[in-house]
């Protein structure tokens, strides 16, 4: 007997990919018909892509609330985009009043499954006690989380934290070298403040910040982000 690597769609499936082909070729009306049935269902994935489509305005008339509805269905069942998503809506105030607190829970939901820019904009939110007690230790949290998934911004601020010793101890040669990541991720302010910083090292404390930046390098160099 010779195994089968082909299954048979279920119904839902079916819509779901006919949707999918629908989108891919911007028939975002025929998509719309395909999702809405199963995101109604209660198919998360569905309830995100509903989400994406009025918060885009694609196929539909732009309504952010409808936007929040729909993520906030997917965002209950977990999907860390729509998490993310809703969170964005509401650090915004689109689809409802600007509430930074409740931005701040949906980014950490997103952010504990790994979401890179949830945790970079809660570490943002809790270096500027917006929706949060401001906490510089909890914001170096986030940022090195981030960072480390090379996010170039994230990298900066991070190294922003440890020249001004906030959150974390003093360490100017962690500074550098997440100041150098980011500069070689693409970040200008990143590489500003690396050139500022170098000025005032002495050739020891240079040559160690550059010796922790190659190692640095090497670890955290920018990936793709999802």
């Amino acid at each position: 007997m010779v195994a089968s690597f082909l299954t048979v769609a279920t119904p839902s499936q079916a819509g779901y990919l006919v949707g999918m082909i629908a989108f891919a070729k911007g028939d975002y009306p025929a998509a719309l018909v395909e999702w809405r049935p199963l995101a109604e269902r209660g198919e998360t994935e569905a309830q995100f892509n509903l989400g994406v489509l009025y918060d885009r305005g694609l196929g539909v008339e732009q309504d952010y609330g409808q936007a929040a509805k729909w993520y906030r269905l997917a965002a209950e069942q977990g999907h860390a985009k729509a998490q993310f998503n809703l969170a964005v809506l509401y650090a915004n105030g689109l689809g409802s009043k600007q509430d930074s607190a409740e931005a701040a829970r949906w980014y950490r939901q997103a952010a504990t499954q790994g979401q890179v820019e949830a945790q970079f904009n809660l570490g943002l939110l809790y270096e500027e006690g917006s929706g949060v007690p401001q906490n510089y230790a909890d914001a170096a949290h986030w940022y090195r989380l981030a960072a480390e998934q090379g996010h170039a911004v994230a990298q900066n601020n991070l190294g922003i934290l440890y020249a001004n010793g906030q959150g974390v101890p003093r360490d100017l040669a962690a500074a550098y070298a997440w100041y150098d990541v980011a500069a070689t991720n693409g970040n200008t302010k990143a590489r500003l403040n690396r050139d500022r910083l170098a000025e005032t090292l002495s050739p020891k404390q240079l040559l160690e910040s550059r010796q922790l930046s190659a190692e640095y390098a090497e670890r955290y160099r920018l990936w793709p982000v999802p």
